[in-house]
């Protein structure tokens, strides 16, 4: 699907646009889940451990793709869905039981500044479920498969780092009429699950935690944290704690930080929360901006992520820099 062309105005950064509820009365309604899988993803997640994807960037970069691009990867859900799908299917056939869906940049207002109407960002975001299971499907693997709609923070849409910073200046019920709609739209495609991720301020999880009631979508919610705390700076054991009573959430965890932090909070979850633990985050490398490049150790490993499962997480994978290579080292230690 091309970009379409669209004289429709602007969506406020914050209020829902109403396209956005109308788009769900013209879903198909037979939309599958699971792959291959009787059981549902917190059910097998009881049993786990599962193995999680790695970084799409990392992958759809090793094929060519410039993500130079405020949409990030999200921009080729509309201008090469086919290199999104593939992106998905490397990590399937690398031993991946959970792929994470294209839509973490995908929003209804960063959409809009290109031009791109509320209908036309919606029908974006069933996309990002639909490849990654046509994905699922693809990959034969013989093992039931399962695919969870990236949920991005509110900084993600502003694309300016603020992601990493959090404390935006808006209120709890601001930040949830922001996710919202998205949601609605996402559950209609009948994901396994919600991966809200990325999530650098206590508040922001409030507001997830509200935003995903009733929309009868399993979640887990994984914050982006550094020396203990989140983002914004917020201890984090209570920011796990916000989720250890929600029903609609089955499992916390942290993704898109150092395996050194994760060393830590993957244990401190389980304790907070008493729920399954996920963990996914990047290499360790840092981003130069400097040199435009990234510096320091690689510190992910299988044997690394064989330990956070008897920490206690039971969805393992990787984020930024970590490729299929990477997951399927993941794999083997998990299944050994």
């Amino acid at each position: 699907m091309p970009w379409p062309q669209t004289t429709a105005a602007r969506p406020s950064p914050i209020t829902a646009p109403a396209a956005a509820r109308s788009y769900l009365r013209i879903m198909d309604a037979t939309q599958e889940g699971t792959v291959g899988a009787a059981r549902s993803l917190p059910e097998a997640v009881a049993a786990g451990p599962l193995v999680l994807d790695g970084g799409m960037s990392n992958q759809l970069e090793a094929d060519g793709h410039d993500l130079s691009d405020a949409l990030w990867s999200a921009r080729l859900l509309a201008e090469a869905p086919e290199a999104v799908a593939e992106a998905h299917l490397a990590y399937y056939l690398a031993g991946a039981d959970v792929a994470i869906s294209a839509g973490y940049q995908a929003t209804y207002q960063g959409f809009a500044r290109r031009g791109i109407g509320a209908d036309a960002t919606s029908a974006l975001l069933v996309r990002s479920v639909e490849l990654t299971r046509d994905a699922a499907r693809r990959a034969g693997a013989g093992r039931p498969l399962w695919v969870a709609a990236s949920v991005g923070p509110y900084g993600a849409m502003l694309a300016d780092g603020s992601e990493y910073r959090g404390r935006y200046g808006l209120s709890v019920a601001e930040l949830e009429r922001f996710h919202r709609p998205r949601l609605e739209v996402l559950a209609a495609a009948r994901p396994d699950a919600f991966a809200l991720e990325t999530v650098p301020d206590a508040d922001e999880a409030r507001a997830l935690l509200r935003a995903v009631r009733g929309l009868g979508v399993p979640a887990w919610l994984s914050y982006s944290v550094s020396r203990g705390l989140t983002r914004a700076g917020q201890p984090l054991d209570e920011a796990f704690r916000l989720a250890a009573e929600c029903d609609d959430v089955f499992a916390v965890g942290i993704n898109c930080c150092t395996p050194a932090d994760a060393d830590a909070a993957v244990r401190l979850a389980a304790r907070v929360t008493g729920k399954p633990v996920v963990v996914y985050p990047n290499s360790g490398e840092t981003w130069d901006p400097v040199a435009r490049g990234w510096t320091g150790a690689d510190a992910f490993d299988g044997a690394r992520a064989a330990r956070w499962a008897e920490y206690g997480a039971r969805l393992v994978g990787g984020c930024c820099r970590v490729g299929p290579e990477r997951i399927a080292d993941v794999a083997a230690q998990l299944r050994a």
